[in-house]
């Protein structure tokens, strides 16, 4: 998933949201668009869907019902593989606060820094 400190994940366009799948890297995702006998345990950093919260990068999982509304299915491992497939792969430094802090307000001082 991370090499050298970047995270690679591919992201879809839908129709109201944009979807992403973590990836071990760019590199691993066209190896496998050319040789789908690949694992996709070999591709894929995690078999979650996420859909990105605008521009601050925050991602967060989408309802059961908004994958079906927009893939047809719930089914994740389908998903994954439309995703990964007729997505764009992008690479950016990963930032692990990006997937963890969730209310900065309190600070480190605990119930509202009191």
């Amino acid at each position: 998933m991370t090499k050298e400190g970047l995270v690679s994940r591919a992201v879809y366009k839908g129709e109201n949201e944009t979807y992403i799948v973590i990836v071990e890297s760019a590199q691993a995702v066209e190896d496998w668009k050319k040789d789908s006998s690949i694992p996709l345990t070999q591709v894929v950093g995690a078999f979650q869907v996420y859909v990105g919260q605008g521009a601050q990068g925050i991602l967060d999982r989408p309802s059961k019902q908004q994958l079906e509304n927009e893939f047809g299915t719930k089914n994740e491992d389908d998903i994954v593989k439309k995703i990964i497939s007729e997505g764009k792969v992008e690479t950016s430094k990963a930032t692990s606060h990006k997937f963890t802090e969730q209310n900065q307000s309190n600070g480190s001082g605990g119930a509202g820094g009191r």
